[in-house]
């Protein structure tokens, strides 16, 4: 066992050690131990460094592997890192652009605004204006932020990452978990990752988006400066307002909150039902109300996609929810790649039914997140396993939910899906191929009628 290997299996034993007395050495509620054991993860993962921190970052966002309580602690980790010093930022500026800071930009603020396992970001100005992908002009003087991967990141990340894949992979032949697959875990927190370390991506997704949104100006993002971004810096439109955590001071601003929650649950539903590619990281740090009455997206660090497919079978799913119907639940989460097996379909039916019976809460509206979080939890007692795609966009759908209801707390997200979800089965219906398909079946229920 390599020295790496080593520190990682005595970093996360002492941690859990370390949380005995909280599990009352064993004897404790099963909730109790497992709040303990995920606490003792979490403090762990903090100290192992970068790619731990990051892969606590994706367990948080994935209900569909993990207990409720390793999803919540994972959900309170810090990814903040002490500051490094601004010469080191300066640094790789220069390497990347072979030019210091004040040649680039009209200021540069040494003192960083944040700094995370992966990047520090500071605070600066344009030296002249810029004509962005899409959008209006920046001008000369704009207010930007430039993120910078911190030196040896990159590198301390995939080091890691080997080192984890052969512990995970002896980890795997032990038969651990029947349900959660921790090679294929550490193949999606790899891709994942790769594509953080390279900041053209973000800025590519975040330009992806502006164009998506061009006709609503309630949505914003910021606008990337392109002449200064490599896959090292970032440089993109600084955005003001407040966060989730800061609503009552935005109220007293005038910010009409109420507006803002239905409309940036509308986008949302765009995203994933119109364009098939949709934010899948939105926590209260990368979503802002401004003082203009928008909604501002940030961090396109992580993003899911669907194929038109997926997009009809996730119609049919919520279409369920609407419905109440069990049966329509399965079989298009069968599609989307949750297969139940034949002897538990009828526990898992029950099952679904109870909890499609219990998404109405007492003022009326609907509760999705009761349900989707609710139906993985449901598919995790009877081991069936969950598609990383499928997992992914109902904690989004749930975390979106969640956005607005703090803006709004009467909103029902299914009702807000509904015309989508409505002119997506209504457009269906009338497709030529799938009428084409259905002819000989309809024709055939007419005949019965006839000589009836």
């Amino acid at each position: 066992m390599s020295s790496r290997s080593a520190e990682i299996v005595g970093v996360t034993l002492l941690g859990l050690v370390a949380e005995l007395p909280r599990a009352r050495f064993g004897l404790a509620p099963a909730h109790v131990r497992r709040a303990a054991w995920a606490r003792g993860l979490r403090l762990s993962f903090e100290r192992l460094g970068p790619a731990f921190v990051k892969l606590g970052q994706l367990i948080s966002v994935r209900p569909d592997e993990f207990s409720d309580e390793l999803v919540a602690e994972m959900q309170s980790m810090q990814d903040a890192v002490p500051a490094l010093p601004a010469e080191v930022i300066r640094a790789v500026i220069a390497a990347e652009f072979a030019a210091a800071p004040e040649e680039l930009f009209a200021t540069f603020d040494d003192t960083p605004l944040a700094s995370a396992s992966i990047a520090q970001v500071h605070r600066a100005t344009l030296a002249k204006p810029y004509r962005p992908v899409w959008g209006d002009a920046l001008p000369a003087g704009a207010d930007v932020v430039v993120k910078v991967v911190r030196p040896g990141a990159a590198e301390s990340i995939r080091g890691d990452i080997a080192v984890a894949r052969k512990l995970v992979t002896r980890l795997a032949r032990t038969g651990f978990g029947r349900r959660f697959d921790p090679v294929a875990l550490l193949d999606e927190f790899a891709t994942t990752v790769e594509r953080e370390l390279d900041l053209r991506k973000e800025g590519q997704y975040a330009d992806r988006f502006l164009f998506d949104f061009r006709d609503d100006p309630r949505v914003v993002a910021p606008r990337i400066v392109w002449p200064r971004t490599t896959s090292r810096v970032l440089t993109m439109e600084f955005m003001a307002g407040w966060r989730l955590s800061d609503l009552e001071t935005a109220r007293t601003a005038g910010v009409d909150c109420r507006a803002l929650a239905v409309h940036g649950a509308t986008a949302f539903m765009r995203q994933v039902f119109v364009y098939g590619r949709y934010h899948a990281d939105l926590h209260p740090a990368n979503i802002f109300v401004t003082p203009d009455n928008t909604i501002a997206y940030l961090d396109f660090g992580i993003v899911g996609f669907l194929t038109p497919e997926e997009r009809m079978n996730i119609t049919q799913v919520m279409a369920a929810l609407v419905y109440r119907d069990p049966d329509r639940a399965l079989k298009y989460s069968a599609e989307l790649g949750v297969h139940v097996p034949q002897e538990r379909i009828p526990a898992v039916r029950a099952g679904l039914g109870e909890l499609l019976d219990g998404t109405t809460r007492p003022d009326g509206t609907r509760d999705f997140a009761h349900f989707g979080l609710g139906f993985l939890k449901l598919l995790g007692e009877y081991d069936v396993k969950i598609p990383s795609g499928y997992g992914l966009l109902i904690k989004s759908l749930a975390t979106v939910e969640g956005v607005a209801r703090a803006l709004y707390p009467d909103i029902d997200i299914v009702a807000t899906a509904q015309p989508f979800t409505t002119r997506i089965l209504g457009r269906a219906m009338g497709d030529p191929a799938r009428l084409y398909e259905r002819m000989p079946l309809a024709i055939r229920a007419a005949l019965r009628e006839l000589v009836a």
